[in-house]
């Protein structure tokens, strides 16, 4: 049977994707979302799970939104449910590009609150992206939750995603801006900081936040 061209370069590609040079896999990762074809969607999922580089990863989903939804979303639930961290987390993040309303079930409670911070920081943005309209007020609830966990990045990445969903948010933050936890009252007066106004800053809303505590007051006065 006579290869041809275009079966040729599949076979390149796909080789590309395993080559031990990042450069290499990213130029392949690129011609694989620059002319899809079915027989690259089983390795694009494989390889996300896997890939060291950041921005190699980046390219693979930019890959797989190439691709028919009806193809690429079977693949992206099931690895969602992955026990390997980094398959969870690129899965969502892919998901959350591709923006398919079809993948919100998937968007789990667990996930949400997933003991990897990365996955959790992905299953957050892919949440506020894929969740249906009526909807916003539970996942604020959810996500509220969260308030006061990780490093900075972990926590600003909350934030962002709480003040994505706009003001359904204040309801669930109002609880924890009274929680006994501090770092959980700081992070909730932050992101209601950045909700009224997103061009502070986190840092600076979270040491305002910090200083008002400090300072014994509430966060809520003049509101």
């Amino acid at each position: 049977m006579t290869m041809t061209r275009q079966d040729a370069d599949a076979i390149r590609a796909l080789q590309g994707l395993e080559d031990g040079r990042s450069s290499v896999r990213l130029r392949a990762a690129l011609a694989v979302g620059t002319t899809p074809d079915p027989r690259f969607v089983d390795k694009l999922v494989e390889r996300c799970a896997i890939e060291p580089e950041f921005f190699v990863r980046d390219m693979l989903t930019w890959a797989l939104t190439r691709h028919p939804v009806s193809m690429t979303l079977p693949e992206l639930l099931r690895e969602v449910r992955s026990e390997h961290a980094q398959a969870r987390s690129q899965a969502l993040h892919t998901l959350s590009k591709i923006g398919d309303w079809q993948a919100w079930p998937t968007i789990t409670r667990a996930l949400l609150s997933d003991a990897d911070d990365e996955v959790a920081r992905s299953a957050w943005r892919a949440a506020v992206v894929l969740v249906p309209p009526g909807e916003e007020s539970a996942l604020a609830a959810v996500l509220a939750t969260q308030l006061g966990r990780g490093e900075r990045e972990t926590q600003l990445s909350l934030s962002r995603a709480l003040v994505a969903l706009g003001e359904v948010i204040l309801p669930a933050l109002r609880p924890a801006t009274t929680a006994p936890d501090p770092r959980v009252r700081a992070h909730a007066l932050a992101t209601q900081r950045l909700l009224r106004g997103p061009d502070a800053g986190f840092e600076f809303a979270i040491e305002e936040a910090k200083r008002v505590l400090a300072l014994g007051g509430s966060g809520q006065e003049g509101r």
